[in-house]
């Protein structure tokens, strides 16, 4: 194809990695971004395959130099019954490849080379001209494209095109993120030896969290790092409740072993932000002219680390689509036929985990090797997911 005009509604990390990949296959790429400012600052961990991560920098999408915190290894954490001590119940393969969120956009950002880009500019609405093209509207007036891409996240407004009403479904518990400084890990030997190693899952009565070590912001080190943290808990119960984000310190205090909990409850944070844990499945993935990407195509469950991850391999199939056809509708067929499902499998392996992580959380105490292996494997039920590949 030539000739071809893509527009591009958000300029996260879907947005760009979708502009990249536009860019590539030959379009002529416009991104709308809503935000006037950088991104970069915006550093909470994102977790990526090591082959996803390979393949995307020999296609230019990301650089080489782009620090990260790759490990090998899962290393599953709980407290005994009646004590405050750590105790590994399990250990398996698991290479996975840390990121900042921030450093991830803006090495995206960098390779968008030859698309324009209208920052604070945020579109108003999408549509369809009577010949089939897309439109999108600003406050400064209206523009059509051949392809029309709502990168635009989980409030997506391209989204209601395509399935008007469609909201995402709460899961009843909430995520607590944050980064922490690796100052806070000074005297806890241990936790800073298995972090340099491995993910961590740290088990406790109705939840968990995850930890992992991810590399500083903008203008830091390349080797310097921050602790991230996902935890995962049911909501504090508390009438006129304004900032829940502490809540997280309060549930290190009481369910943690003692050296966990003395870096989170009172460790000094560089970021943490709690919101609602939600899922939502586009019926489609793309409708000619319009296509979804990253979370305005389907909200995960963060169990499966996924959210830039989806965003990153839409980018890829649609490059791929753009190449192999001879029309964007040929192009946009095919991308949904490989996206749609896969949203699909996605939504529902998070909502398995979660199941078996947080509502049906299990006596992670008095868990085992064995007990860990089968209950992950039947918490899968076949479906695979990078993450637990080992």
């Amino acid at each position: 194809m030539t000739g071809l005009r893509m527009g591009v509604v958000g300029g996260s990390i879907a947005g760009c990695a979708m502009a990249i990949a536009g860019t590539r296959a030959g379009a002529e790429v416009t991104v709308y971004e809503r935000s006037g400012g950088a991104l970069q600052d915006r550093g909470l961990g994102v977790v990526v395959p090591p082959a996803l991560h390979t393949r995307l920098v020999a296609l230019g999408y990301l650089d080489a130099s782009m620090p990260t915190a790759p490990v090998g290894t899962h290393v599953w954490l709980a407290r005994p019954r009646g004590l405050r001590s750590t105790r590994e119940i399990a250990r398996q393969p698991s290479p996975v490849t840390p990121c900042n969120w921030g450093l991830l956009w803006q090495s995206l950002r960098a390779n968008t080379g030859g698309t324009h880009h209208h920052r604070g500019r945020p579109v108003t609405s999408v549509g369809r001209t009577p010949a089939g093209g897309g439109l999108i509207r600003t406050a400064d007036g209206e523009e059509g494209y051949d392809i029309v891409v709502g990168a635009d996240g989980h409030r997506s407004l391209t989204r209601q095109s395509l399935a008007p009403g469609l909201e995402p479904t709460a899961a009843g518990y909430a995520v607590w993120r944050g980064t922490i400084p690796m100052s806070a890990l000074t005297g806890h030997r241990r936790p800073l030896e298995l972090l340099r190693e491995a993910w961590v899952t740290l088990g406790f009565p109705g939840g968990h969290g995850i930890f992992y070590l991810i590399p500083a912001g903008a203008g830091a080190d390349p080797g310097e790092r921050l602790l991230a943290y996902a935890v995962y808990a049911s909501p504090p119960a508390r009438d006129g409740q304004r900032d829940p984000a502490p809540y997280v310190r309060e549930i290190a205090d009481e369910h943690f072993p003692d050296e966990w909990a003395d870096i989170v409850a009172r460790g000094a944070h560089a970021s943490l932000v709690c919101h609602p844990v939600t899922d939502l499945h586009a019926p489609r993935a793309a409708d000619p002219p319009f296509l979804l990407a990253g979370d305005a195509a389907g909200i995960t469950r963060p169990h499966t680390a996924s959210g830039a991850v989806k965003a990153l391999e839409d980018a890829l199939c649609l490059e791929e689509a753009l190449r192999g056809s001879t029309s964007p509708q040929e192009a946009l067929l095919r991308y949904e036929a490989e996206r749609t499902p896969e949203g699909a499998r996605l939504v529902e392996l998070g909502r398995r985990l979660g199941a078996a992580q947080v509502e049906r959380a299990p006596d992670w105490g008095a868990m085992g090797q064995n007990e860990v292996d089968g209950w992950f494997r039947a918490a899968l039920a076949g479906t695979p997911s990078y993450l637990y590949e080992g």
